[in-house]
């Protein structure tokens, strides 16, 4: 009997564990899609351009018609038959090989106002190159020669630009930023001493920096564990923020994650943006892995800042647990998913140990203390080299993970893993199919401008809640090695609900004001009613110079 008050807390925090994790579905995809899926990114034809990295040896997966990578200079194999990258088609769960010819390995990307797969950098005969894939049934990657780039670009970040250019930022001993396309006026790089400042010799730490298009135009730099607000038309740094709490790094190979929280009230005269930071590896975790065999526990720390703020201050919180190289996505109802990732060590070859198998839902706007709601766990540990990306039907593709220098499939604590699996999230179950919205119209692939209006037609089969109903708009993300580059919520000011009669709504809302706070592009656009969404429609947000 004396056990029973020592027990007492344990049965309770075993009774919150299993009702809150009873959320999500996991669905297996493929068995192989014979590479890893070490870099992904959604297009608006509804495909995942999916791609690793070129000298990892021979991939499971052949080039067709006779294809191969021909390359004297290649470290591993000179003639390569075998496929690096694929286009997987969501709808109807196929995929094919397509044919990347220069290394890709840690590269960035993001995609252009047409559409099209903009990707830079990578290793060896990939550092400065840029290859483009344009979405259509039968295309592949053209790509340019090796120095469109001004710099060598691996570990780069990239992000769209309201003007429709990307810039591509820092870089494994590139301490610069530049442009993509180049123009006579800014052909080169540009010098960053922040970058410098960040770097920590032996380990780094500010590679793959946190980037993100604040909503005065600026952008919000992240690295190693401290920020800026950069000015790139001037070059100049506008602001200097606090460093995170704690100290500790956030960026590769520390490798926690990082999301700009949904936009709203985009008509106001001040916006407010909001970034959140969750995860990574202890300060010196990367040392002591990679030199004493020692696998650190993860960060189990978050912070927010409001960088709009004229005063901006971390607020931290806490995960359930600690979690590095785990991957942060943005539902369409404006939840965060966490997602991947292990409890100890840090990113590189091997030095990642317990994998996290549960995802994680964080709702930005519940109290403190009630943010973060743990979920169903897959049964495929997701480390070093996993992705995730979200799809049009509120599904999100899992893939990759792969510790080693080669593809490894025997004798290895986590096997190079091949499978493509499907999370759906709890709004997708049936049980919420009632109010669930269906969009009617616009059709997808509709075009529109900077500050106008749209209505959108939608069916709910229940009682509609007025109050409940919210226009979602996402920017798809490039992601990679835990962050997910150009990724970007708004949430459309509604002017108001209509009832059309036979459980038919119609939702007037105000389209974005300007490209800085949504650069031209694809996006999807979601009705979300009683936090559960639709299914997504396909929206292009067109320029000035578009027309």
């Amino acid at each position: 009997m004396t056990l029973l008050p020592l027990l007492i807390p344990f049965l309770l925090s075993s009774l919150l564990l299993s009702t809150e994790a009873a959320g999500g579905r996991w669905q297996l995809l493929q068995n192989s899609i014979g590479i890893v899926a070490m870099h992904m990114q959604l297009l608006h034809n509804d495909r995942v351009v999916i791609f690793d990295r070129t000298d990892f040896g021979f991939s499971n997966l052949s080039l067709p018609f006779d294809k191969c990578r021909r390359n004297p200079n290649e470290q591993v194999v000179k003639v390569d038959c075998t496929a690096h990258s694929i286009e997987y088609d969501v709808p109807s769960n196929t995929f094919r090989p397509l044919f990347v010819q220069t290394d890709v390995w840690c590269s960035s990307g993001s995609v252009i106002p047409d559409g099209s797969l903009v990707q830079t950098g990578g290793f060896n005969d990939g550092e400065r190159a840029v290859r483009v894939f344009t979405p259509c049934p039968t295309c592949d990657w053209q790509e340019q020669n090796n120095y469109a780039l001004a710099a060598r670009r691996w570990y780069a970040t990239n992000h769209i630009l309201p003007d429709g250019r990307q810039i591509i930022v820092g870089g494994r001993r590139a301490f610069t930023y530049e442009f993509y396309p180049k123009t006579s006026a800014a052909k080169n790089a540009y010098s960053l001493p922040f970058l410098v400042q960040t770097n920590d010799p032996g380990t780094e730490n500010n590679l793959y920096p946190f980037v993100f298009l604040n909503v005065d135009g600026n952008l919000f730099i992240f690295a190693n564990n401290r920020a800026i607000l950069l000015d790139y038309t001037k070059n100049r740094v506008v602001k200097t923020f606090p460093q995170i709490p704690g100290g500790d790094p956030r960026c590769y190979p520390s490798t926690g994650s990082a999301v700009l929280l949904p936009l709203r009230n985009l008509r106001e005269a001040s916006i407010e943006a909001e970034v959140l930071i969750c995860g990574g590896a202890p300060k010196g975790s990367f040392k002591q892995a990679s030199q004493s065999n020692k696998f650190l526990g993860a960060l189990n720390t978050c912070a927010r800042i409001k960088i709009t703020d004229p005063d901006p201050q971390w607020f931290p919180e806490n995960m359930p647990g600690g979690r590095v190289m785990s991957d942060m996505l943005i539902l369409p109802n404006g939840n965060v998913l966490i997602i991947n990732g292990a409890a100890m060590g840090t990113a590189g070859w091997e030095l990642g140990r317990n994998p996290v198998l549960n995802p994680l839902i964080y709702k930005p706007n519940s109290p403190i203390g009630s943010r973060f709601v743990l979920q169903n766990p897959s049964d495929i540990p997701r480390v070093y080299h996993s992705t995730a990306a979200l799809v049009r039907d509120g599904r999100v593709l899992v893939g990759g993970s792969n510790p080693h220098t080669y593809y490894n499939f025997t004798k290895v604590l986590f096997p190079t893993e091949l499978r493509l699996e499907a999370y759906s999230p709890w709004y997708l179950e049936a049980e919420f199919s009632s109010v669930r919205p269906e969009i009617l119209s616009p059709v997808s692939q509709t075009k529109v401008m900077h500050g106008g209006k749209l209505v959108v037609r939608f069916q709910v089969n229940a009682i509609l809640a007025q109050s409940s109903v919210s226009v979602t708009m996402l920017a798809p993300p490039f992601n990679t090695h835990s962050f997910s580059m150009n990724q970007r919520l708004l949430v459309l000011d509604v002017i108001q609900v209509s009832n059309l009669g036979n459980l038919t709504y119609g939702v007037e809302v105000a389209t974005p004001g300007s490209s800085v706070l949504a650069p031209p592009g694809f996006y999807l656009l979601f009705v979300v009613h009683q936090e559960i969404p639709s299914q997504g429609i396909w929206l292009q947000i067109l320029s000035n110079t578009t027309l």
